[in-house]
């Protein structure tokens, strides 16, 4: 006891912060924020609606990206939750000639074309905004803030919404806005993040390799010569490229092209869905949930197995 009241008086004077009325008070956080997974900051900003507007959807143009895959959906927030009017994913490329490379800035790009386009149809106005070539030029779009004074209805506008992405410049999520952009959405948004803007001025050139994959085609070119200067080696890289045909910067570009046409053919088209195969057992490891009877029966079959054993 002299030892604890000895520590007593000689200890510091502690100022204890979490105590009894911190905790009472203590609010807890959206799920989704303790899981790091929405900037809620962001999203009140890109959601709230003018009082003036009153029901008005307020659009947002979310771009997701993945290991595999990259996500593009046309979303408006409801009380009940979001809503998406329409949505494009690069692994459904395949279906317009897009084969190889689905998550590249290339593949961003058309996926967000398709997006455009595939949006565009749905709501039945696709005729009157074909949007832009992919010359890799900067054409800002023409909203109500900004007339441009042009003549004839606005185009179907969306708030870029990249999540918890870094904007940095060449960014793939960037690629996806001016692929949309390109295929007839008007999406607010300056040049300064795409690829070859520099010292305040864009490289259409440069901006124009990269939606066309050239970028990606002339490091191919690289790697094959070097495979070929050092043919022990065995190199992974572009292996599915070579395997669908496409060794030079020429066939990447070809490519690419054709799914641009193709997109603005028929945005709607999809992959085929797979036949199932012959004889294939189900990999379902969950347990059958059984019926009042089925349990009943189970439970009659246990208790006559037990008497059997008693006699």
């Amino acid at each position: 006891l002299q030892f604890l009241y000895f520590i007593a008086i000689n200890m510091p004077f502690v100022k204890v912060l979490k105590n009894k009325a911190y905790f009472k008070r203590f609010q807890v956080k959206y799920r989704r924020r303790r899981e790091g997974k929405t900037d809620y900051r962001a999203r009140r900003t890109m959601t709230l609606q003018d009082k003036t507007k009153y029901d008005t959807p307020k659009y947002r143009l979310v771009v997701r990206l993945t290991n595999k895959d990259v996500t593009a959906q046309i979303v408006s927030s409801k009380v009940v939750g979001d809503e998406v009017l329409c949505a494009a994913y690069a692994h459904e490329l395949p279906a317009f000639g897009v084969i190889v490379g689905l998550t590249n800035y290339a593949s961003a790009y058309a996926t967000g074309l398709l997006l455009a386009r595939r949006t565009l149809a749905k709501l039945k106005i696709a005729d009157q905004f074909k949007g832009n070539d992919a010359d890799g030029t900067f054409k800002p779009v023409r909203t109500k803030a900004d007339d441009l004074g042009q003549e004839g209805r606005f185009a179907f506008k969306a708030i870029l919404d990249v999540g918890l992405t870094r904007a940095t410049t060449g960014a793939r999520v960037f690629a996806v806005l001016k692929g949309a952009v390109d295929g007839g959405l008007a999406v607010p948004h300056k040049p300064n993040r795409f690829p070859g803007f520099k010292n305040g001025k864009l490289d259409a050139k440069v901006m124009r390799a990269h939606i066309l994959g050239t970028h990606v085609g002339e490091w191919l070119e690289a790697v094959l010569e070097e495979q070929k200067a050092n043919p022990d080696e065995k190199d992974p890289q572009f292996g599915q490229f070579v395997k669908n045909g496409l060794k030079t910067a020429k066939d990447v570009e070809a490519m690419y092209k054709a799914a641009h046409a193709e997109i603005r053919k028929d945005p709607t088209k999809s992959l085929p869905k797979k036949a199932p195969v012959a004889g294939a057992k189900s990999k379902k490891y969950n347990i059958k949930r059984l019926t009042l009877k089925e349990r009943r029966d189970a439970c009659k079959k246990k208790v006559a197995a037990i008497r059997k054993a008693k006699k």
